[in-house]
């Protein structure tokens, strides 16, 4: 990555250098990152940038490392140092992982209100309360994780931080939320497609975004968003009925998925089409005159695009509109309820989890489970006793 020319004004530099960062890291509001990280935070992410961390990875360590930051100046008054001393991680839990009881009857317990509307004018602090268990922990691994590329050691192993974090994750007693509220199966995905009709390139396109995603194993939406022509291959034609050669035979695709959350590049990890949803890509690929790149572009009010790719953003945004459209709340839906979504199908149509798992690309059996078990509760006598 060529290195920029020095400018007189830092923010203007940093403002550059994260627009030069972006063609990997794909960030959002880049004059106010620009605005809360330092040179040596820039210098950082470029680094790991150079080191060929993943997009997503490379993503979150630049928000969470934005939000220590401001946290850091409006909770210290001073930016955050490195390394930390063993006080300040201890801190940042003391101030996001409270007993919300405990703060209705003594106002100094948690965050302060100060640093609380600091945060939140700055964009950054989107919600009252405790916050999530699982995001302290990212931050913090983050925190870790930064230390480590400077070639420094931090507090973040030290026992008394271990038992911190313990004792105040049991103590906001805040429940995990799924990343979407109501998984989109089959029956649901047939009333987002049916919104998808029309002759418009933007109903071609989000139609074969939808059967893509849900078909080849409920895709993140980080993979569909970067999915490129370079990564299918056309396979033979297949039968409708694997029980019956003879049966009706469908056209066929695979997918190359390359670096995804749970698999590295050279781990070769496929996944495969199947008759509609080939049919949709073809179709989009044929009328949007694409050959070579990314897959799912943005489309503008006269249907002309460009040669970038969506973002994830925009592919949640696309899931949202279509729920909208077919008379569904959007705020119950997310594009990662394609993917809850595909396993709960999975688990209703009785296919067994392992081949499920090859589908999805689920590393974790655990994890995968709780999909099937839902399903299979929801079913079982004992949720019926009450009746």
């Amino acid at each position: 990555m060529p290195e920029l020319p020095r400018l007189a004004d830092p923010q203007t530099r940093r403002a550059l250098e994260l627009d030069a960062l972006a063609a990997i890291l794909p960030i959002d509001r880049r004059d106010r990152l620009a605005e809360i990280l330092t040179d040596d935070d820039v210098a950082t992410l470029r680094h790991l940038a150079r080191e060929g961390i993943g997009e997503n990875s490379l993503r979150a360590l630049a928000s969470d490392l934005a939000y220590l930051e401001a946290w850091a100046q409006y909770s210290t008054g001073a930016p955050l140092p490195w390394p930390a001393p063993e006080a300040l991680p201890l801190k940042f839990v003391a101030h996001h992982l409270y007993d919300p009881t405990e703060r209705d009857s003594e106002a100094a317990h948690g965050m302060p209100a100060d640093v609380a509307a600091a945060l939140t004018d700055a964009g950054l602090l989107r919600v009252e309360g405790p916050h999530a268990p699982a995001t302290v922990k990212r931050r913090l691994a983050s925190w870790s994780t930064l230390h480590r590329w400077r070639g420094i050691s931090g507090p973040f192993a030290s026992p008394a931080l271990r038992a911190a974090l313990r004792l105040a994750v049991r103590a906001s007693a805040r429940p995990r939320r799924r990343k979407s509220k109501r998984a989109i199966t089959r029956s649901i995905l047939d009333l987002l497609l049916a919104t998808c009709r029309s002759d418009r390139l933007v109903d071609c396109r989000d139609r074969a975004l939808l059967l893509v995603a849900f078909a080849s194993g409920g895709r993140r939406r980080s993979e569909i968003a970067k999915l490129r022509v370079e990564q299918l291959s056309e396979e033979a034609l297949v039968a409708r009925d694997p029980a019956d050669p003879a049966s009706e035979r469908l056209a066929c695709l695979s997918i190359a998925l390359g670096r995804t959350k749970t698999a590295a590049a050279e781990d070769d990890a496929r996944v495969f089409l199947v008759g509609p949803p080939v049919d949709a890509l073809k179709e989009w690929l044929e009328r949007a005159d694409i050959a070579k790149g990314a897959i799912f572009r943005s489309l503008d009010q006269w249907e002309g695009f460009g040669h970038c790719a969506l973002s994830p953003q925009s592919v949640n945004a696309i899931v949202k509109s279509r729920c909208a459209r077919a008379g569904l709340d959007p705020q119950e839906f997310s594009a990662h309820g394609l993917r809850s979504g595909y396993l709960t199908q999975a688990a209703q149509s009785a296919i067994p989890l392992p081949e499920a798992m090859q589908q999805s690309q689920h590393r974790s059996v655990q994890q995968a489970a709780r999909y099937y078990n839902d399903a299979d509760r929801r079913q079982g006598k004992a949720a019926r006793l009450g009746l």
